[in-house]
């Protein structure tokens, strides 16, 4: 199994990506191998189950959380992993096969506490937030821990809030950007493999940018350049995300400016994208992606340059501080969207402390953002102007 791995490591590293996750036939492999691990790759068994194995309910997460939860109840062992170390391991799956394991351990005497500081930052809890509630009610003092936890909204201030300033280089893609553009049709088959699809990206010739091998690999030298800056990428463009509606194109932007999600390989999250129009469906899968995406006027940034985003102030300063854009954001919303690492998380995540908060008799949070409500501008909604003139 190992040298298998090892070759694939090397095949895609030829491609300057990096290998694909586990399988599950792989992780019941590597299982085994922890087991009764081979003198020398202890390090290298324990970086795969770790940060190898996709989260939430695919196949090798069932494997993996199978084996993590035996270790922590004491069923299996290792000699690497430790009864903490799986608690631990089971605590950065996000949810899925990892929850109940996790919520049962909270009557246990050694790795309870434990178990609810990993809870405390897992919001894909649904219907085992009541086996919480019902435990914490039975005076188990770990679930009224992390219902405390919950109801304080833990999981969001603990985020890191976006910065006040933020110094990046621009990658500037003129003209209109559409998802082909991002994920083209005929590469539609490598969706799946982010790090594959994504060399795609850009992969026609177009103004400013220089494709490595045109038509089939994009401006990967180009994008490596700006980097070779030291900072952050900021993907710009004029018009950004038209044409239909595909996650992929997110990940193929998000591969080259976000960040890297602890133990989930091959996806990234956050990044800045910034457009004079985005595309609102592609505006709305950059938020879920945890984006720091907005409009603004892009005429006086070209790429390559050192620019300074100020999010709180709406601006867009050059090295030498002179304002080369103003902005504002469609809503303040976004801003918590960013600390909770996606739209979609932020709502969970919400819904989360609501239920904690009513479980413990407390009012409603109010630390969050809220919409702006819209002006009474005393002209009814279209919608129900045609209904009151019958059409």
């Amino acid at each position: 199994m190992l040298e298998a791995y090892r070759n694939h490591v090397a095949e895609r590293a030829a491609q300057g990506i990096p290998p694909n996750p586990l399988s599950a036939q792989q992780v019941a492999e590597l299982v085994e191998l922890l087991k009764n691990p081979p003198r020398g790759e202890e390090q290298t068994l324990v970086d795969l189950i770790a940060n190898r194995v996709p989260p939430g309910v695919d196949e090798a997460a069932y494997v993996k959380a199978g084996f993590l939860s035996a270790v922590a109840k004491g069923e299996a062992r290792s000699p690497l992993i430790t009864r903490a170390d799986a608690v631990e391991m089971l605590g950065q799956m996000l949810g899925g096969y990892n929850i109940d394991t996790l919520v049962q351990l909270l009557d246990d005497q050694a790795l309870g506490t434990l178990a609810a500081e990993k809870l405390k930052h897992t919001l894909l809890m649904f219907d085992r937030f009541h086996d919480v509630q019902e435990k914490a009610e039975e005076g188990n003092a770990n679930a009224r821990e992390l219902l405390r936890s919950w109801a304080e909204c833990e999981w969001f201030t603990q985020g890191k809030k976006v910065p006040e300033s933020l110094r990046m280089v621009v990658f500037k893609v003129t003209g209109e950007t559409n998802t082909d553009d991002l994920s083209p049709a005929p590469d539609a088959w490598s969706r799946p493999d982010i790090p594959l699809h994504a060399l795609a990206m850009y992969k026609m010739a177009r103004d400013g940018l220089t494709p490595d091998q045109p038509g089939s690999v994009g401006p990967i030298r180009q994008l490596e350049a700006l980097k070779a800056k030291g900072l952050p990428l900021a993907f710009v463009g004029d018009v950004v995300g038209t044409g239909s509606s595909r996650k992929s194109a997110t990940n193929s932007i998000l591969w080259f400016i976000g960040e890297d999600i602890p133990s989930v390989p091959n996806k990234r999250t956050g990044g800045v994208c910034i457009g004079s129009k985005i595309a609102p469906i592609f505006f709305n899968t950059m938020e879920d992606a945890g984006a720091l995406v907005f409009e603004a006027p892009v005429e006086k940034l070209h790429m390559g340059d050192v620019i300074e985003i100020r999010p709180y102030d709406g601006k867009i300063l050059s090295e030498k501080g002179e304002v080369l854009a103003e902005f504002s954001f469609k809503s303040e919303v976004l801003l918590d969207e960013v600390q909770a690492g996606g739209r979609i998380n932020l709502i969970i995540g919400r819904g989360l402390t609501d239920k904690a908060r009513e479980a413990l008799k407390l009012p409603g949070a109010t630390l969050f953002r809220t919409p702006a409500q819209p002006k009474d501008t005393g002209v009814a909604p279209l919608t129900y102007q045609v209904a009151l003139e019958g059409r």
